[in-house]
């Protein structure tokens, strides 16, 4: 058993789930100093969320419910993102506003109470689970030493990566501040993940705030893989590996081309001997952030392509077969479960065997360090076979929600 699962089953990692503990099972992962603040905190918060407050609410923190559904999805492991509110949060951190300097001691340890509760929870169903540990930017110091900590705890799904968006304060991901925590992530080959929603800066409380950041959140997303190319440290620091989730596959293959053609018209401009006005904007570019774009992308880079549409597949080829891994965004309303493998039979029907099996297990199993031999051996009783992927779905569930099943959708331009 390999890369390619079973006999007639493929083995199937979501690349995109989220988890996290009920709001007071975090407090014995509080330091102490914490504890009272947090239990006059917690006294007068109010979720915002109606999914967390559901009789559902529990499939993020339940391990053997987890376990069960998941399964009987035809999925044997996961990478873990978070999803309820840690400790002083107003909000889920991936959405949440970077703290002040007066919020920063608070929230940077609600974020290490959950990394902390999420080595337990992955450490519940071994091999199973590749957690992603939180960071803040204010400090980078304390983010280098939980990125140290995370590695050692076996938090194998690496770091979530935080936004910079306009207004937050925080030096912008081009910048030089962050080289210590892009040089601790190559020397420890932990991966830097950047979902979707983290970056949007704040757009009022509107109606059509809401359609706005809709249009907009992931374009702020995928700010950061322009950010980290131009800004050297992929060429400063080799080992950097860096994972876009939730944010599409389709916007690839155009967003580096025009990457690799700014790249080429910024370093031909600087480096002719008749100076021009837009030579300014290339100086040292070729020296600080060494090859073009998309040879980058194709040496450290990957995506995880939640939920696959059918008309992103197509695609495969030229975002990098080798790059694509497939996510059920579990337990939210817009993933797969529990239709996932009708989900992954509208996307990959039709596409050769082998291909498939990488995107949908064999790519993350080598990025996040997954043992296939185990997986495979759950997997030859748990997973979709063969057969029925390659079976044409020729209408969706009635009631379906994920986007996947959405009929008329095109290659969104980011």
């Amino acid at each position: 058993m390999t890369e390619r699962g079973t006999a007639d089953r493929y083995t199937v990692i979501s690349a995109d789930c989220h988890a996290g503990a009920d709001l007071l099972d975090y407090r014995p992962y509080l330091e102490r100093a914490h504890h009272e603040a947090f239990d006059a905190w917690a006294a007068t918060y109010v979720n915002p969320y109606e999914d967390l407050l559901a009789d559902s609410a529990d499939r993020n923190w339940n391990s053997d419910r987890r376990l069960a559904e998941l399964e009987a999805d035809g999925i044997v492991a996961e990478v873990v993102f978070p999803n309820t509110i840690p400790p002083f949060f107003p909000s889920a951190a991936l959405m949440a506003p970077a703290p002040t300097r007066e919020e920063f001691a608070q929230r940077w340890a609600g974020l290490r109470a959950h990394n902390r509760w999420l080595a337990d929870f992955c450490a519940a169903a071994p091999g199973r689970r590749a957690g992603v540990a939180q960071i803040l930017l204010n400090d980078v110091e304390e983010a280098v030493r939980e990125v140290h900590w995370a590695k050692a705890a076996g938090l194998t799904g690496g770091i979530l990566l935080p936004g910079t968006p306009p207004g937050s304060g925080l030096p912008e991901l081009h910048s030089r501040t962050y080289d210590p925590l892009w040089a601790a992530c190559a020397e420890l080959d932990i991966p830097v993940n950047h979902h979707a929603g983290s970056a949007s800066p704040p757009l009022g409380d509107e109606p059509s705030a809401r359609a706005v950041f809709m249009v907009e959140t992931t374009w702020f997303s995928h700010r950061a893989l322009w950010h980290l190319i131009f800004g050297g440290a992929f060429h400063r620091h080799p080992g950097l590996r860096l994972v876009l989730t939730e944010q599409g596959s389709g916007w690839i293959p155009g967003v580096l081309d025009m990457l690799d053609y700014y790249h080429g018209r910024l370093v031909a401009a600087s480096t002719r001997a008749t100076a021009t006005a837009e030579a300014k904007f290339g100086v040292g570019l070729a020296d600080s952030m060494g090859p073009p774009p998309s040879e980058t992308w194709r040496t450290n880079c990957s995506v995880g392509a939640s939920f696959m549409r059918p008309h992103e597949v197509p695609l495969r080829h030229r975002i990098g077969l080798d790059k694509i891994m497939w996510g059920s965004d579990y337990p939210h309303d817009e993933g797969t479960y529990p239709y996932t493998r009708e989900g992954l039979r509208a996307a990959f029907a039709g596409v050769e065997r082998g291909e498939v099996a990488a995107m949908v297990g064999g790519n993350a199993a080598r990025v996040y360090g997954f043992d296939l031999a185990l997986l495979n051996s759950i997997a030859a009783k748990a997973g979709p076979t063969v057969t029925e992927i390659g079976h044409p779905l020729e209408e969706p569930p009635e009631d379906a929600t994920s986007p996947v099943f959405a009929k008329g959708a095109s290659l969104r331009v980011w």
